[in-house]
């Protein structure tokens, strides 16, 4: 697993832009940019929906405050749930990121089996702070979301 000091793997992800999905690699997002990262196991479900999403909603305006150019959620589901789910959650200021086939979950060795909810290959819950494409802060919950919550990411930068 991808652990502090290491860089972050060269992957390309998707976004939503105003023409429909398009790529962007981990290189354009985080490389010279201070950036928070929080991945979720799904878009939608109860708890990402209910709690982690919303906390890095309502924290945003500190936590660029701190100097951070980038907050970014990202989950292993399509680009047209990621776009959905943060229109649905008021997350404008929140950067949207599809790793559809685990690609860079995968590459940073922090991807969880959920076969057994129907779900397939996810990412664990985490929350990362990155400067300039290397990890400075992770937190990685293996329960809930207290690690990785927004209150406790501020709290590192």
């Amino acid at each position: 697993m991808i652990g502090i000091g290491d860089a972050l793997p060269n992957v390309t992800l998707k976004v939503m832009g105003k023409d429909g999905p398009q790529d962007i690699s981990t290189d354009d997002i985080f490389s010279g940019k201070k950036v928070v990262l929080f991945a979720v196991p799904g878009a939608f479900t109860p708890t990402c929906s209910a709690a982690h999403l919303p906390g890095f909603v309502v924290q945003a305006d500190d936590i660029k405050s701190k100097g951070v150019d980038t907050i970014a959620c990202m989950s292993v589901n399509d680009v047209f749930v990621m776009d959905a789910w943060g229109k649905a959650q008021n997350a404008d200021e929140i950067m949207m990121l599809a790793d559809g086939n685990a690609d860079f979950t995968e590459a940073m060795g922090i991807e969880m089996d959920a076969t057994g909810f129907g779900m397939g290959v996810r990412s664990k819950r985490f929350a990362m702070i990155v400067d300039d494409g290397v990890v400075k802060a992770l937190e990685v919950d293996e329960k809930g979301f207290e690690k990785s919550s927004a209150e406790n990411i501020l709290s590192k930068l």
